[in-house]
């Protein structure tokens, strides 16, 4: 079955003027990748990847290109021009995506970024987007489901500032939150990055960090840490009481993981702390 929206590997059947025709499935009939799609190897019978959407005239059309997010994904998009039916998104492909007014939490102005879900609309079967991406986040009550725990590594999404930090979309369906104290690094809304799990709490809330964590990461750290000394004369002046940020901007992480290194490294006694910072015992 062909899936709109989505990425499907077909076969090219034949060749027309404006294109190779790729077989699809009795609803869908063939779909054309037009000319300046194809590459120069394709041939009759051999398979392709391609993303399939709708044209201007609302037909199936394949392409090669990538946009920035299928259905079912969440995005961040510039608005491109709007009309008096809603905001038209750039989103990678000759045709723009369309938000309708009614699915927009305030009205989108032109060359603004908005954090998106896109989707196929029930009663027309078009191509769309909606802002009010809340609802198409799993509820709190599933996340215990995902079997989710302290360390995992996530895919993030930065989805707007909070008093608190940034609220994000992690993995694709789940709402995280960053705290301001594990923010080492500018952070600007549409951004992607890998994170990790820091906590998932019992309201099904997850805490996430930009810095690795666990055992293994503490000791990693501490033998950066170690070597760090014996190349600088033995000597640190960054303790457990030192910013936050200073830690960040010499060894890329944060003073957590610092303090629980600096302890991994006096438990074993290989160094001295001080006032001054700490030194090789």
């Amino acid at each position: 079955m062909i899936k709109l929206g989505d990425y499907n590997t077909l076969t090219a059947i034949r060749r027309a003027d404006q294109g190779f025709y790729l077989e699809g499935d009795e609803r869908s009939g063939d779909i054309l990748l037009p000319n300046r799609y194809v590459p120069h190897d394709l041939v009759i019978g051999k398979e392709i990847e391609v993303f399939v959407y709708l044209d201007q005239d609302e037909r199936l059309i394949a392409t090669t290109e990538h946009p920035a997010a299928k259905v079912g994904e969440f995005a961040c998009l510039e608005v491109a021009w709007i009309n008096q039916y809603g905001a038209f998104l750039k989103w990678g492909l000759m045709k723009d995506l369309f938000c309708p007014f009614r699915e927009q939490k305030k009205r989108m102005e032109v060359g603004k970024h908005y954090i998106v879900f896109i989707k196929e609309d029930e009663e027309s079967h078009r191509l769309m987007a909606t802002a009010k991406v809340d609802r198409y986040l799993e509820s709190d009550d599933t996340v215990a489901e995902a079997s989710l725990k302290h360390g995992d590594t996530c895919d993030c999404l930065i989805w707007q500032k909070t008093d608190l930090g940034f609220k994000t979309i992690i993995n694709n369906r789940y709402q995280g939150q960053i705290y301001d104290n594990q923010i080492f690094q500018p952070l600007h809304t549409g951004d992607r990055l890998t994170a990790y799990i820091d906590h998932v709490r019992q309201d099904g809330k997850i805490d996430i960090t930009l810095q690795p964590t666990g055992r293994q990461h503490t000791l990693d750290f501490a033998e950066v840490l170690l070597r760090y000394l014996y190349e600088n004369n033995g000597h640190c002046d960054l303790g457990d009481k030192s910013d936050a940020t200073l830690i960040y901007d010499r060894f890329k992480v944060s003073k957590k993981a610092y303090k629980k290194a600096i302890g991994d490294l006096y438990r074993r006694r290989l160094i001295t702390i001080s006032e001054d910072g700490i030194d090789l015992a």
